[in-house]
């Protein structure tokens, strides 16, 4: 699974033309939006929630998520006008690391409005991610697909866009299979997360993330 995902061709794009080119291919028909996220440690400088989750100010953290409701609506409803479906799967590993905790509780916002989220134990995948660990993908149908990277202090710098169809086709091959095992997005986080205390932030997180 994803054996041909490192070797493949790629063109490197920073992070606003990663975010221009997202943007307007996402308007030409692609049908379907598939992301997989793998990473337990990230920033997100600018996102008031992470902001405060980073402040160790976890009730405004949870406050200023939902106050994102009628934003990530907005969202929804346009996917619908454009006939695009979203489907994500959130690779966890245990323990849960403050950044998931927290990034769940905003998922769970996103979830009550219909987004289709399902969350994975790394566990499971342990014998998949032998050598390396599955990749990080942002897949546009069968159209064009992006790899997020990250600069050598952990912060985005943008995204790897590859375009050979047959790769895209057998990466989201990868995703449909993991994706079939998936857990269900509220019966993982009613179980797993809802019962944990506030997260306590203490060190250094690693990575900086786009818009949740």
């Amino acid at each position: 699974m994803f054996d041909s995902f490192p070797g493949g061709a790629s063109e490197r794009l920073d992070r606003p033309r990663y975010h221009a080119d997202l943007g307007r291919l996402y308007t030409s028909g692609i049908g379907f939006l598939n992301k997989l996220e793998r990473g337990q440690h990230f920033k997100e400088r600018g996102f008031p929630s992470w902001e405060a989750f980073a402040d160790g100010d976890w009730e405004r953290a949870l406050s200023l998520a939902d106050e994102r409701r009628e934003d990530y609506a907005q969202e929804l409803r346009r996917a619908s006008r454009l006939g695009v479906t979203h489907r994500r799967l959130r690779v966890v590993e245990f323990p849960i690391t403050p950044y998931v905790q927290w990034e769940l509780f905003v998922l769970r916002v996103r979830a009550d409005l219909g987004d289709d989220i399902k969350i994975l134990d790394a566990y499971d995948i342990s014998n998949i991610e032998r050598t390396r660990p599955v990749p990080e993908v942002v897949i546009l149908g069968d159209l064009v697909m992006y790899e997020v990277v990250y600069d050598e202090d952990g912060n985005a710098a943008g995204a790897n866009r590859y375009t050979d169809r047959s790769l895209i086709r057998e990466t989201n091959a990868g995703f449909e299979a993991l994706y079939a095992r998936g857990e269900g997005f509220h019966d993982f986080f009613d179980r797993e997360i809802a019962p944990l205390p506030p997260p306590q932030v203490s060190g250094t997180p690693t990575g900086l993330r786009g818009s949740r």
